[in-house]
């Protein structure tokens, strides 16, 4: 009874702190300060996406691992100073996340248009839903006004972010920790619809593991060997690598899923059904997508005279 009412009272914690964050972050918060802050972001993604197809998915994912590290505060984006070592190089992130000179670009531009408004956090938040939509995936009402992180984690980096070799359970519990429901975990994870995996992070699945389809396995085991090699890369949804859909659910289904976390979602546990509604029904996956990317982006904001509007991404001011 009083692990209960102690749950309980955590639930209860979460929901009114949630609620507060809702209510401090708004879609309109530059529409007086930097109206034009929308159109400068749209105008960079767009270019960097059609350079290179891929950019979309490396610029939703900094927006994913910033959020996921003492909440969505653009700390990811910090380089290393001699007080603090940043996430860059922490195991999720070293030699895998990328995008920051696009980060840069979109902040050149905006330091142009509004000097000292837009906050790198919330860069991030707007990119990752421009970079979607690029791709041909839904859209969403970002809500702004976070602010910037004046330091960094690498540790928490390295225990925060989901790894790809979880089972369910542990997703389930890493989601919950961040005030993320199941619902929300399985949308997101819909995110490797687009993007590239390295080798190291698929090898032991592809050798090892009984629930994939053999050809699957053996088309990657040319480019990814039983040792060596790394940094390959292979699409994490081998159908259409570079468009937003729910090929990503019909390969689970398929047991065509790339990571051992991403076959996790269908594989005879309690999210099966969710991933077999997604496979069927992609106008249903863009809607729990879009409202997951929001509660996303409420994770932990720096809000009113917290942190600061850093000048330089990579740098505090």
């Amino acid at each position: 009874m009083a692990s209960i009412k102690a749950f309980s009272l955590t639930l209860m914690f979460l929901v009114i702190s949630f609620s507060i964050v809702s209510a401090q972050l708004s879609s309109n918060f530059y529409d007086k300060s930097c109206p034009g802050a929308f159109r400068a972001v749209k105008s960079v993604v767009r270019a960097a996406v059609a350079k290179e197809l891929r950019m979309g998915a490396s610029l939703l994912r900094l927006h994913f691992h910033d959020c996921f590290v003492n909440g969505c505060d653009g700390s990811v984006l910090l380089d290393d100073t001699a007080t603090f070592t940043g996430e860059k190089t922490a195991a999720p992130n070293n030699n895998s996340i990328r995008g920051f000179d696009v980060i840069d670009s979109i902040k050149s531009s905006l330091e142009s248009l509004c000097p000292q408004v837009v906050s790198c956090a919330d860069i991030l938040a707007i990119a990752a839903r421009d970079s979607v939509v690029a791709l041909g995936g839904p859209s969403w009402m970002v809500k702004l006004g976070r602010r910037d992180a004046t330091t960094a984690s690498f540790s928490d980096a390295n225990s925060n972010i989901p790894s790809p070799t979880s089972d369910l359970s542990k997703l389930i519990t890493d989601f919950s920790d961040k005030g993320l429901s199941m619902t929300d975990l399985i949308a997101l994870s819909g995110a490797h619809t687009i993007g590239k995996a390295r080798c190291t992070t698929f090898r032991t699945r592809i050798y090892n593991e009984s629930n994939i389809a053999t050809s699957f396995a053996t088309s990657l085991q040319s480019s990814c060997p039983s040792s060596g090699n790394d940094d390959s890369l292979s699409p994490l949804d081998t159908s259409t690598p570079y468009s937003f859909d729910n090929y990503y659910y019909k390969n689970l289904v398929n047991n065509k899923g790339l990571l051992h976390s991403d076959q996790q979602l269908f594989s005879g546990g309690s999210t099966d059904s969710q991933v077999s509604n997604y496979q069927t029904n992609m106008a249903k996956f863009f809607i729990d997508f879009a409202n997951a990317m929001v509660n996303m982006g409420n994770i932990g904001p720096l809000t009113g005279s917290n942190g600061e509007v850093r000048k330089n991404c990579r740098t505090i001011n």
